[in-house]
């Protein structure tokens, strides 16, 4: 499998490049900026997108994802439970003081329990409200990875202060959720260092 991990924007998300080295398909997930820096990463993989996938619909994961479209056709899924923050982007674009950006509702949703694959690539999606309500992460279990957006960080959580955050539901999903995955499984957070499910459930702060 190939995973470049690109951080992209004012907020420095990390955005995932994964690709099957055989089929040459592609998953992006969380274009939130930055297009022609992923563009460059796909070009040089020689690999054609077939899905955009936005763990949650704040600003700084999902404000690229029209424009990636518009390049590669591929089409846009996140959990529809994330729509009112999409009515709200101009408000979101307002808290980092950018202009507001092209940002629609998903061509497909993505719900628990969900297969999302390629040729050669194959995982499962986690709805994890608690950040957003839409809140989801994507788990590869034959590469014992874990793109978990904003819900689990390195030592911390994603924050509930905004709209659509829910504190005592964002803790429900990483223990029933996250923390039954294996502690080998690597943790790609939205923002930071990678971490693994077995340092979060030993060292965590937040999960005690």
């Amino acid at each position: 499998m190939i995973h470049e991990i690109l951080t992209v924007g004012a907020l420095q998300c990390n955005c995932s490049i994964l690709g099957d080295e055989t089929s040459g398909e592609a998953i992006v997930v969380d274009p939130g900026d930055d297009i022609p820096r992923i563009l460059a990463v796909l070009a040089r993989h020689k690999l054609t997108v077939k899905q955009i996938l936005i763990t949650h619909a704040h600003i700084d994961h999902i404000a690229g994802a029209a424009r990636l479209k518009a390049v590669t056709g591929a089409p846009i899924l996140y959990n529809q439970n994330d729509l009112p923050l999409v009515k709200m982007m101009d408000v979101q674009a307002g808290w980092l003081g950018i202009a507001t950006p092209d940002v629609r509702p998903p061509d497909d949703t993505l719900e628990d329990g969900r297969i999302i694959s390629i040729t050669g690539l194959t995982g499962s999606i986690l709805h994890t409200p608690g950040h957003t309500q839409g809140s989801v992460c994507l788990y590869i279990p034959a590469h014992k990875l874990l793109l978990a957006g904003d819900t689990l960080f390195a030592g911390s959580v994603g924050r509930t202060d905004l709209p659509g955050g829910n504190g005592a539901a964002l803790i429900r999903s990483i223990h029933n959720k996250l923390l039954p995955l294996p502690d080998s499984t690597v943790v790609i957070a939205g923002h930071g260092p990678k971490t693994t499910i077995g340092e979060e459930r030993k060292t965590n702060p937040f999960l005690a």
